[in-house]
C-alpha cells in the first residue's frame, strides 16, 4: 500500500495563498485531496487522473484551487488561492489503489490510502 506524506499546510490571511505537497512511496492511480473543517464531516475538495490530464473540483474550490501531480517524482500538489476563512480545515491527500474506481474519483470510499493530514488555518 502506498504511504503518503502531506507538507505545505499554515495559516494564511484571507485572500492569500498556500501549496500543499503530497509525496507518494510510489506512483499511484488517481490521486486526490479532502479536507475536514472544524465540527464538520471530510469533504472531497479536488481529484487528478493517473496521467495528469483529467482534474474535476468541487464546487466550492473551482477556479481557485488547482491540483497537479508529478509522476516522475511521486507527488501531487493542491495550489490554493484566494483563500477564505472557510477553508480552515486539515487538508488530506489519498490515493485510489484501482483503477475500478474511475479516473477522477470523489468518493472517500474510491480512495485506500491516506495521509495523516496537514492543516490550513485561513484568517479573516
Amino acid at each position: 500500500q502506498v504511504q503518503l506524506v502531506e507538507s505545505g499546510g499554515g495559516l494564511v490571511q484571507a485572500g492569500g495563498s498556500l501549496r500543499l505537497s503530497c509525496a507518494a512511496s510510489f506512483t499511484t492511480y488517481a490521486m486526490g485531496w479532502f479536507r475536514q473543517g472544524p465540527g464538520k464531516e471530510r469533504e472531497f475538495v479536488a481529484t487528478i487522473s493517473r496521467s495528469g490530464r483529467s482534474t474535476y473540483y468541487s464546487d466550492s474550490v473551482k477556479g481557485r484551487f488547482t491540483i497537479s501531480r508529478d509522476n516522475a517524482k511521486n507527488t501531487v500538489s493542491l495550489q490554493m488561492d484566494s483563500l477564505k476563512p472557510e477553508d480552515t480545515a486539515v487538508y488530506y491527500c489519498a490515493a485510489a489503489n484501482t483503477l475500478r474506481v474511475g479516473a477522477t474519483p470523489t468518493a472517500e470510499t474510491d480512495f485506500g490510502s491516506w495521509g495523516q493530514g496537514t492543516q490550513v488555518t485561513v484568517s479573516s
